[in-house]
């Protein structure tokens, strides 16, 4: 994102503050109208001659700047480990570690580790947890259990 002096270009398509189209005008006089606003010319892409520019308030331009870092950044799957037996004091900290990670944009894979016949209070713990969870995430995949261990996917919303 390339704002203000940084801006080569000779003209530039500005987009005011509230998003009315204002025109093709040189950058110099996009600057001047940008200072006399208050607020910062963005370019949004270089692309394309000439290239669009926005005026856009100083906080917003750093919080569009932030989200588009966030939204490149691929969503990482932290595994988070349970036994069916587990204690209810265990199962609310192992719930608020999975809302911190849901919140923060990454996915929780639950893995419930499963001896004997336990499959079954393996299956109730995972629906146990999507429920609790339905406000921060939702299930990508069912539960599946296989072999010795049962397992559900839950990305953010």
């Amino acid at each position: 994102m390339i704002k203000n002096e940084k801006i080569k270009a000779a003209e530039v398509d500005v987009t005011g503050v509230n998003g009315e189209a204002l025109g093709v005008m040189t950058t110099s006089e996009a600057l001047k109208l940008a200072k006399e606003l208050g607020v910062d010319l963005v370019c949004t892409s270089l692309y394309s001659s000439p290239p669009p520019c926005s005026l856009i308030s100083s906080g917003k331009a750093r919080e569009a700047r932030q989200q588009e870092k966030k939204a490149a950044r691929p969503a990482k799957v932290k595994e988070i480990r349970l036994t069916p037996n587990i204690e209810e004091h265990d199962y609310e900290t192992k719930k608020n570690q999975a809302q911190r990670i849901l919140q923060g944009g990454d996915s929780v894979q639950f893995v419930v580790k499963v001896s004997g016949k336990e499959g079954a209070k393996a299956k109730e713990l995972l629906e146990e947890l999507l429920r609790d969870l339905k406000a921060d995430g939702q299930k990508k995949t069912g539960i599946q259990i296989s072999g010795k261990q049962a397992a559900v996917q839950v990305d953010p919303i």
